[in-house]
């Protein structure tokens, strides 16, 4: 039995009937680390000795029946800006190089709870800064699928974490497209689920106002199971939700019949790839072919996320990031002169150079005579878009459209032009704009073999929606690889 093939809860189903142990589960994924690793580059730490420890204690657990959920037993990886007690978290930064928390992220202490085994902390952009896991200051990670290109980002060490087998799944965060983007790239499901659904408290800030955390797995399966066991209120975090709807494993349902899906004619135009094109609409086909209406409308202002997007979130990054400083803990320079050349040392020596450009931006959009011009016109352009999504949620129950206009670019390609990668968050960050859910599903590879994803997008607190939509999908190309049948494209005149 090959047990990187399985998926998460297929894994817990058999340490559940012990057809298998949790070290054994935790074999394969180390063993798997040390033969893909130098090539991937998925992690920034390993914890192999802590991670044989925890699979004997949850092993105990498993056997007494005290730990009978679903991910019991099952190994996961960590995004490196969540914190976990004791363990470096650096948000692959060299100003966080040294940084070990007091305390564990909301979201990894459910995991543990559950009976997860951590293997350790994924690379990703410098303080999530970055579509590429190019900005990292240990190095870029690689895309499992062709080495020579790029994961996406700035959860890319996750999402190729798991596609390389790695882990059985990751938790990511998601900001602008952060687990969604990388999940397209790399051939696995990304779910971000409506802002305040999973706890922040833990989680190193970008941009307050749209960080989300959330999983990367192999199947829609997983990803549900995954999120009902982080999703919870928590007063630790100010923006917690208190959902009575966290259940979502209820909706993986093979049954689409009825469901109004909308396509942006405004995502489908100028600019994308028609490889991505033809493959989003292949399975916009399936699900219409399932019993779905599927229709295109106009979704308007589309063209003002990107300047709203990195306004806003440059603004928040620049103020969550004056807290590095070099005086309480993290990176300091050596040789300074005054504490104000301490600071600017510190911080020119600890950041990378995408790091600072943000915190320019953020620093001159809220500085005095810019911040009406500026970022006031960005949270009024924000509100904007949230109104035009809720009216598109009036006549459709999920937006259908892709995850980014391309498949992954090459490595060094991205960062030489940093106006062309804010240009690929595109289609991902309008929905952390609004708060909104949203989840990126394989739905082929184009001519280099490399992944596409398709981004279902749910009106708020509809996971379950966009849920039973990607089950579906998946169950019925399941059956066509079992069965091949033709599935045609959706026609020009049914786009436009």
């Amino acid at each position: 039995m090959d047990l990187l093939k399985l998926t998460a809860l297929e894994l817990g189903e058999k340490i559940k009937a012990k057809e298998v142990t949790v070290r054994e589960a935790v074999d394969a994924v180390i063993g798997q680390i040390k033969e893909a690793e130098s090539e991937i580059h998925s992690f920034v730490t390993i914890d192999e000795e802590g991670a044989y420890a925890q699979a004997e204690e949850i092993q105990k657990k498993i056997d007494v029946g005290e730990l009978t959920g679903p991910l019991a037993g099952v190994p996961v990886a960590v995004k490196d800006n969540m914190c976990i007690e004791g363990q470096l978290t650096t948000c692959s930064s060299k100003i966080l190089s040294n940084f070990k928390p007091t305390y564990t992220a909301e979201a990894v202490e459910k995991l543990r709870k559950a009976g997860a085994v951590i293997i350790g902390k994924t690379n990703m952009d410098e303080f999530a800064m970055g579509s590429t896991t190019e900005t990292s200051y240990y190095g870029p990670t690689r895309n499992p699928h062709n080495t020579a290109h790029v994961p996406g980002g700035s959860s890319g060490g996750s999402c190729a974490a798991v596609a390389a087998s790695e882990c059985y799944y990751a938790l990511g965060s998601d900001t602008g497209g952060s687990i969604r983007q990388p999940s397209s790239f790399c051939g696995v499901v990304g779910l971000k689920p409506t802002y305040g659904t999973v706890s922040r408290y833990g989680l190193i800030a970008y941009g307050s106002s749209l960080d989300q955390i959330g999983p990367v797995a192999k199947d829609v399966s997983d990803c549900a199971a995954i999120l009902e066991a982080i999703a919870s209120h928590d007063p630790k975090d100010s923006t917690s939700m208190d959902r009575d709807d966290c259940d979502f494993t209820e909706a993986l349902v093979d049954d689409v019949k009825g469901l109004r899906i909308g396509i942006p004619r405004d995502y489908m135009g100028e600019g994308l790839d028609p490889e991505v094109n033809d493959a989003v609409m292949k399975a916009a086909k399936v699900l219409e072919e399932k019993g779905a209406i599927v229709e295109a409308f106009d979704l308007r202002l589309v063209k003002y996320a990107i300047p709203a997007y990195y306004t806003i979130a440059d603004a928040e990054a620049s103020s969550n990031l004056e807290r590095f400083d070099g005086v309480k803990y993290g990176y300091r320079t050596k040789d300074y002169d005054g504490l104000h050349n301490m600071y600017k040392k510190t911080r020119s020596e600890g950041f990378g150079p995408e790091v600072k450009r943000r915190i320019m931006l953020g620093s001159f959009v809220l500085s005095s005579g810019y911040y009406d011009a500026y970022y006031l016109k960005a949270l009024r352009t924000k509100a904007l878009i949230k109104k035009e999504f809720d009216r598109a949620f009036r006549n459709y129950d999920i937006i259908l459209g892709p995850a980014a206009p391309t498949t992954a670019p090459e490595l060094g390609k991205s960062l030489s032009d940093p106006m062309k990668m804010y240009l690929g968050d595109i289609y991902t960050i309008s929905v952390n704009l609004a708060g909104l859910p949203g989840m990126s599903v394989p739905v082929g590879k184009d001519s280099k073999g490399l992944p596409i994803g398709m981004q279902l997008i749910g009106n708020v607190f509809e996971e379950k929606t966009l849920i039973r939509a990607a089950y579906t999908y998946e169950c019925a190309t399941k059956k066509m690889h079992e069965t091949p049948a033709n599935v045609g494209l959706m026609s020009e005149k049914e786009v436009r």
